[in-house]
């Protein structure tokens, strides 16, 4: 089972952590541990980056933020090679990413002592960024899957547990789900719903668009953090927000079928 089809497959800047993350997936295959497990350790991993904020090891800091993203692709390898789909790894990984994405940012505000409502912009950028990407690469994925269709472009009615999944955890997480994600989901819908027409997005496009990929957003922190620039990451992700426009702009104006 796979995201994507051979054809579609893309270079993805915030996929780098992919083949150490198949490797150690593959490590797991027949033992006891399960995806959810290693969604667990991810978050183990960014709260670590986090500690490390506070103490002022940053390039330690950095470097677990890395470590955080390889392991937070295991998890999908894992099912993946397993071939069990699970709409509550889907939700639990997506609620956990939102978290430690306000932690972290909100650690770095503490520690450049920035005002709360300017770390509350970045936020608000960084998590509509993180949609952008996400919004397009599931709609390619709902067209073009090899097998993996968890993610879903409108998350609008309680999914059906899938086999061994417990229907009253999937319903709870979808909830969480919900009020976490859905009013970026319902910008993204609203900016660009035409795009969900779009029988192909182009290999190229999608390259683009994945520089608001989570993985490239963490490098970028990590890179600023371990080169002592910790000043301009919250500045730097409401300014990266410009690129949004761009991409609204090429999907609309070139791709149109």
């Amino acid at each position: 089972m796979s995201k994507l089809l051979p054809e579609n497959k893309f270079f993805d800047f915030s996929d780098y952590g992919r083949g150490i993350a198949k490797i150690f997936a593959k490590s797991l295959l027949n033992s006891v541990f399960t995806p959810v497990h290693v969604t667990f350790l991810f978050m183990i991993s960014g709260g670590v980056s986090i500690y490390l904020i506070l103490e002022d090891e940053f390039i330690f800091a950095g470097i677990f933020l890395i470590l955080k993203s390889i392991i937070d692709a295991a998890d999908g390898e894992l099912a993946r090679l397993r071939e069990k789909p699970s709409y509550i790894g889907r939700y639990l990984d997506s609620v956990f990413d939102l978290v430690l994405n306000f932690a972290l940012l909100l650690t770095i505000s503490h520690v450049t002592h920035s005002p709360f409502w300017l770390m509350l912009i970045a936020f608000f950028c960084v998590q509509l960024q993180g949609t952008v990407f996400n919004y397009y690469y599931t709609i390619l994925r709902n067209n073009k899957s090899g097998g993996d269709t968890t993610s879903r472009v409108e998350e609008k009615t309680f999914p059906k547990a899938l086999h061994g999944e417990n229907q009253r955890m999937v319903n709870f997480l979808f909830v969480i789900y919900t009020i976490f994600y859905g009013g970026f989901d319902r910008i993204l819908i609203g900016l660009d719903r035409k795009a969900m027409k779009i029988k192909n997005l182009p290999n190229w496009f999608m390259t683009f668009v994945s520089i608001y990929g989570l993985g490239f957003q963490l490098l970028i922190i990590s890179i600023l953090l371990s080169t002592g620039a910790i000043n301009f990451i919250i500045p730097f992700f409401i300014g990266y927000s410009i690129f949004i426009v761009f991409i609204l702009a090429v999907r609309k104006v070139i791709i149109t079928n």
